[in-house]
C-alpha cells in the first residue's frame, strides 16, 4: 500500500526538523525545545504578535505564551512595544535567536544539498513547485 502524500511530507519534515535541532544543539543552542522552536520559526523579522504566533503555530495563546515566556528568560525573543498599536507587544528575535536562525538556515541548506544530491537538480525544483502550488490550498499564513 502506498503512503499517503500528507504522510510523506509530514516523514521529510521531520527529517529536516530533527536535523535542524541536533545542529542547534550541537552549536550550544542545546536548551531550544521542539515546541520552542515551532514557535521561534513563525517570528517575522519585523516581529510578531504573540496571538498571530498561537495561530500560526496552532497552539492556545497560553501555550504560545509559556513558549515565548522560556524563550525570552534564555534570551532567544525580546517583547517590545508595537510601534502600530501602544496596547499590543510584538515578539521579536533577540540576538541570540538571530544566531540560532543562522544556524537553523544552514543546517537547512545542508539537508536541501543531500535531498538534491538524491533527487537530482530538476526533480527537487519539480518537487519544490508542486509544494509551492499546494501550499496554495493549504497555508492560510502564506
Amino acid at each position: 500500500m502506498r503512503m499517503n502524500i500528507g504522510l510523506l511530507c509530514f516523514i521529510t519534515h521531520r527529517a529536516m526538523e530533527t536535523r535542524v535541532m541536533a545542529a542547534l544543539a550541537a552549536a550550544g543552542f542545546d536548551d531550544l525545545t521542539l515546541a520552542q522552536g515551532r514557535v521561534a520559526a513563525r517570528i517575522s523579522p519585523g516581529g510578531t504578535r504573540l496571538t498571530a504566533l498561537a495561530e500560526q503555530a496552532q497552539v492556545t495563546k497560553q501555550t504560545a505564551g509559556f513558549l515565548v515566556d522560556q524563550l525570552e528568560r534564555a534570551g532567544y525573543v525580546r517583547r517590545e512595544p508595537d510601534p502600530a498599536d501602544a496596547r499590543a507587544r510584538l515578539v521579536r528575535m533577540a540576538p541570540r535567536g538571530e544566531a540560532a536562525v543562522a544556524v537553523a538556515r544552514a543546517a537547512e541548506a545542508e539537508v536541501e544539498k543531500e535531498w538534491t544530491g538524491h533527487l537530482g537538480p530538476g526533480e527537487i525544483e519539480r518537487l519544490r513547485a508542486a509544494l509551492e502550488s499546494l501550499r496554495e490550498l493549504t497555508d492560510p499564513y502564506r
